[in-house]
């Protein structure tokens, strides 16, 4: 009894473990012979139909769904292990890991399948129909199913994006790309958000990879600095603004440039490359202004803001 007891606790806490074992060993009662009593109720012809030249009965579509079930629960445990053992593989890059995780994934649930017909006895001639019938799905209602593998297929192929990568999206949309799938792009923006992106969006929108060949990211700054100032002072303070912040690379160099001479400032334009642009872009741009302020500050250069002259007309003026 404690045998028993045992048993169950444990089946309890894997249920699923529990259930494939049930499957398993039904099907192997079914193979083996020992299913005879209910294969003579199932069989019967009040429990059949014929499709074709194909009888198609209660006993056969059970014996298939369960055959198909143990197959295919049998190659999901298998493709789990190959997908963690080529994942555990240094040398490989993660999009070439993921493709090779699809295709073999793909061609073990096809044999599954053929296997899970043969061994519930269907004829597989008759899966020309079946495929007849799948063409015109795909053509109709998984058309975008169908777009959005090939399209995973292909940007895997390309290795395009990586796991890991900063991207932008046509919409503004920016985040990490966390997952490659066959079906879509897990992206995780700075707000900790996560966004399914198909990847028919991945092929046809336009996708900025700020990280593909390098993780270099250019910011820029406009200053605005008041008539009459230092201008060769003002732009050495921006320059060195951008160069003592330590995530400031040398090559390139940080440019300061002037722009143009506005309504009430004279306008320059600060540019500066930081090494990891995943690492972040905003907090070095906001620390360079801070810099660039209190640079300006103790130069005695000002940032001015407009201003306008407002004349006021007396009325017995504006009356003539």
């Amino acid at each position: 009894m404690s045998v028993i007891k045992n048993f169950l606790k444990w089946l309890a806490g894997h249920w699923k473990w529990g259930l494939f074992l049930i499957l398993a060993g039904v099907l192997a009662a079914i193979m083996t012979g020992r299913m005879t009593m209910v294969q003579s109720v199932l069989d019967q012809e009040s429990f059949a139909f014929t499709f074709g030249e194909t009888r198609i009965s209660a006993w056969g579509l059970l014996t298939a769904m369960i055959a198909l079930a143990t197959v295919f629960w049998i190659v999901g445990i298998l493709v789990h292990f190959i997908d963690q053992r080529i994942r555990a593989l240094p040398n490989l890059r993660s999009s070439t890991r993921t493709l090779i995780t699809n295709i073999i994934r793909i061609i073990l649930y096809v044999l599954a399948f053929i296997v899970g017909l043969d061994i519930a006895g269907v004829d597989l001639t008759a899966l020309t129909v079946f495929g007849g019938a799948l063409g015109i799905g795909l053509g109709f209602g998984l058309q975008k199913i169908a777009s959005n593998f090939v399209s995973g297929i292909i940007l895997l192929a390309e290795n395009a994006i990586e796991e890991g990568d900063l991207i932008e999206l046509s919409d503004g949309t920016m985040g990490f790309v966390r997952k490659s799938s066959a079906r879509y792009i897990l992206l995780e923006t700075f707000d900790g958000r996560e966004i399914l992106v198909p990847n028919e969006d991945m092929i046809t929108g336009r996708v900025i990879n700020w990280t593909l060949n390098n993780t270099r990211g250019r910011i820029q700054i406009d200053v605005g600095v008041a008539y009459g100032s230092d201008l060769h002072k003002a732009q050495e303070v921006m320059l060195e603004a951008a160069r003592s912040h330590p995530m400031t690379i040398e090559d390139p160099a940080p440019v300061c440039v002037m722009t143009r001479f506005g309504d009430s400032s004279i306008d320059f334009m600060l540019l500066f490359w930081v090494g990891d642009v995943a690492a972040g872009r905003i907090v070095p741009q906001s620390e360079v202004m801070f810099a660039i302020n209190d640079g300006l500050k103790a130069a005695g250069i000002t940032i001015p803001f407009p201003q306008r002259d407002v004349h006021m007309i007396p009325p017995e003026k504006a009356a003539e």
